[in-house]
């Protein structure tokens, strides 16, 4: 592990919400951090090539979020571009940001080790702090989250317990060639998960199910670019089939101790007062 404390390890996706903590987690160690974003210097772009050689030359690992999702169309075949290039150009150390039953994510995963590549894989749950630093915040402080999504369990991970089993696959051995599922400890239905945290902030906030039509309709509303409003959808007329209900000991494996809980996240963000009006 020489290589890491004298290169930089580059992430990408290093201002979001695993990267940010994961590089904050290398800076706190004195590990050397390149950040990869269009804001990043040199800047990198998933979307134009020739930011690439500048943002990988000499480093020593990589760290892959891809943007704006994995799940996206095509974006197993920008990775699989991405991982070769990297490999062209002396980076063979690549850890994937991956996500749980999403077929674009899954094809990733096997171009990745099909790169040559010493990989490592976490394949994730949906983020808990998908409450707190995604869309769900505007409705959470309106009172209402409607979603196009019934009683099914998913097991909402931490983000932290990402950027920890990210951090260790980059700096300790016996982590290359591994695929860890992250999960947190227990399924909650998103009615759940909104309870626990109208409890957390001391609130009244509602989940209402809706139709994937309406859903259609409100995302429509709110301008996003389409990339994500195809996105949410595909995540919620897809992927929460009761495809991810069970639990992973992954988190365990490549960390040593459990999984940080829903509702431990749901009262240490209640406290930053995000969701308070």
């Amino acid at each position: 592990m020489n290589d890491t404390k004298k290169k930089p390890i580059l992430i990408l996706g290093g201002t979001g919400k695993t990267g940010r903590r994961l590089a904050e987690r290398l800076t706190a160690r004195g590990l050397p951090v390149r950040i990869g974003s269009r804001s990043g210097s040199p800047r990198f772009d998933w979307e134009v090539t020739a930011t690439w050689g500048p943002a990988v030359q000499d480093v020593s690992a990589v760290y892959i979020s891809y943007y704006p999702d994995i799940a996206v169309p095509g974006a197993a075949e920008v990775v699989d571009a991405f991982a070769r290039f990297a490999m062209a150009n002396g980076v063979t150390r690549l850890v994937l940001l991956s996500g749980r039953g999403e077929t674009e994510a899954q094809r990733a995963e096997e171009m990745v080790k099909a790169s040559g590549a010493d990989w490592t894989i976490l394949r994730c749950a949906w983020f808990s702090q998908n409450f707190s630093e995604g869309f769900l915040v505007e409705p959470l402080l309106e009172g209402e989250v409607a979603l196009p999504v019934g009683n099914v369990g998913e097991p909402f991970v931490d983000v932290d317990d990402i950027a920890e089993a990210a951090f260790v696959a980059l700096t300790e051995p016996g982590h290359v060639g591994q695929l860890y599922e992250l999960t947190g400890p227990r399924l909650l239905s998103f009615a759940d998960a909104v309870a626990e945290i109208a409890k957390a902030a001391g609130r009244d906030i509602r989940f209402v199910r809706i139709s994937h039509d309406e859903f259609t309709a409100a995302v429509a509303l709110h301008d996003l670019p389409p990339e994500f409003g195809w996105l949410l959808n595909e995540l919620f007329t897809q992927v929460l089939d009761g495809r991810n209900e069970s639990l992973t000991d992954g988190v365990q494996r490549v960390l040593g101790r459990a999984p940080k809980d829903f509702s431990t996240y749901a009262t240490e963000t209640a406290a930053s007062r995000i969701w308070s009006n």
